[in-house]
């Protein structure tokens, strides 16, 4: 994995600049086989196959408490709304931490993302149909 491939698709996604497919795939051809957001700490590691990480600092301005209760409704308004192009990661990231996630994992060749609440409360959301795969970011 190269740190600065990671450190652009974080910077490129936190800036509108670039898509969750485009992250994916960037992502896959780096060797990245998993990452997880750490919404307390405000940090994103990602994982590759040979047991090597690198930790990013996610910087999100204005970020909220992350709620002591979880909500899977809000989480998944919050996925339906970055989908559909209407909110931008920041917001996004905003949304899901008011919603009580506290962290969230994202399996690459898995296809999905799971989101934990304080409580060990979670919800599982698999990736859209590739043709589907044209909005935001989870």
């Amino acid at each position: 994995m190269n740190p600065s491939v990671l450190n652009d698709c974080l910077a490129r996604a936190l800036a509108g600049a670039m898509t969750f497919p485009e992250t994916i795939e960037r992502m896959i051809a780096d060797g990245v086989e998993r990452y997880d957001a750490d919404l307390a700490l405000l940090q994103m590691r990602h994982y590759g196959p040979d047991g090597g990480a690198h930790t990013e600092e996610i910087p999100l301005p204005r970020a909220p408490a992350v709620a002591a209760e979880f909500s899977a409704e809000g989480v998944k308004g919050a996925i339906a709304s970055i989908q559909r192009r209407e909110i931008g990661y920041p917001e996004f990231l905003r949304r899901i931490m008011a919603a009580g996630a506290a962290a969230y994992s994202v399996y690459l060749n898995g296809r999905k993302a799971i989101y934990f609440g304080r409580c060990g409360d979670f919800h599982v959301e698999p990736f859209p149909p590739p043709a589907d795969l044209r909005g935001g970011n989870p």
